[in-house]
């Protein structure tokens, strides 16, 4: 441009600087900052805010601030993104203080936080654990007339998730669909594995359920979460029940499935031809807690007199005890499959 004896502008040095901040190269994003102030070229509002994003991208929350202070002192008006940007960036490293006196900031210059604002507050108060502030966010953005999205609520879920409150969780799944909104997989999931977890594999099977009603198929790992609850509670007919659905809605299952109902049949009284299905299904048992499993209804059934015999099948288990250097040993587990 120069050996054409044309002068970029603001505009220009401003795609520069964006291009740069996207390729992640910072340092020199600076340096075109720099050209331009040196060439007398005033910043402005999107050539800070650009700045200001990547900084807060990679974490350099500190270079961010300062920029932001440099476009105060140059006169530069900070507008609605330029705040937003600011305070993401600012929650995405936990410093909720700071953001909120961003907030203040703004609302003396009488700008409106929007759902942006609010819904990046939300969620950060919630990733830090503080939660009863986010609900006061959320009281707020209610009173301003401003209705929460997906993103807003799916936070609240995984705070509430989080702190172990999974009926304030599903309450805000329910609210969340009373306002036509459309719970994502990820969002029923954190539901479903925490009722799980409290030992409610009841309503962790009508979340999923639910999930299904509204729609989605859900993953395998979800079908484990409320698998593995239902064979921990003894219901080994209603997760083997489960499995099913899983070939009918085409969800594979994996090892993990499979050593979860392996072990639930080996503590709830284990039933060798299910079993015996159970591995034929699987095709191998691979993995040690597959081994473990089996060894373990073995010890069982021998306590009580009851043979181990494979009615198609059969898995010879070797437990050898091999020394180490430190004198403990271990135990290595061999299966030989022999049809």
């Amino acid at each position: 441009m120069s050996e054409r004896r044309v002068s970029p502008d603001v505009i220009t040095y401003s795609v520069l600087i964006d291009g740069l901040c996207k390729d992640n190269r910072m340092e020199e994003a600076n340096q075109m900052l720099d050209e331009m102030c040196v060439r007398g070229l005033v910043p402005n509002d999107v050539t800070y805010t650009t700045l200001i994003g990547g900084h807060c991208k990679q974490h350099n929350i500190e270079i961010a601030m300062d920029m932001y202070r440099e476009m105060l002192i140059k006169g530069v008006k900070p507008d609605l993104i330029t705040y937003n940007t600011l305070i993401n960036g600012l929650c995405r490293v936990g410093d909720l203080g700071r953001a909120m006196k961003i907030i203040d900031e703004m609302k003396d210059k009488n700008m409106k936080p929007d759902k942006i604002t609010y819904t990046t507050l939300i969620d950060g108060y919630c990733k830090e654990g503080y939660l009863e502030s986010a609900l006061e966010i959320k009281k707020e953005m209610i009173r301003e007339g401003i209705e929460l999205d997906n993103v807003a609520y799916t936070a609240l879920v995984s705070g509430f998730c989080k702190e172990e409150r999974v009926e304030d969780a599903e309450l805000t799944l329910k609210e969340m669909l009373s306002t036509g909104l459309r719970p994502d997989e990820a969002t029923y999931a954190m539901v479903i594995h925490g009722f799980c977890k409290k030992g409610d594999s009841q309503m962790g099977s009508k979340q999923l359920n639910e999930l299904q009603s509204s729609g989605h198929v859900p993953g395998v790992a979800i079908f484990n979460v409320v698998m593995n609850g239902l064979c921990k509670q003894g219901q080994m007919k209603k997760a083997r029940m489960l499995l099913d659905d899983m070939h009918n809605l085409g969800v594979v299952p994996d090892d993990i499935t499979y050593n979860i109902l392996l072990e639930g049949h080996c503590n709830y009284g284990g039933d060798w031809m299910d079993i015996d299905k159970l591995q034929s299904e699987k095709g191998h048992i691979s993995d040690i807690a597959a081994y473990t499993s089996l060894i373990s209804i073995s010890q069982k059934n021998s306590k009580t007199g009851l043979t181990t015999n494979w009615p198609h099948r059969t898995t010879n288990v070797e437990m050898n005890h091999v020394g180490s250097s430190n004198g403990k040993g271990c135990i290595q587990y061999f299966a030989q499959q022999e049809l």
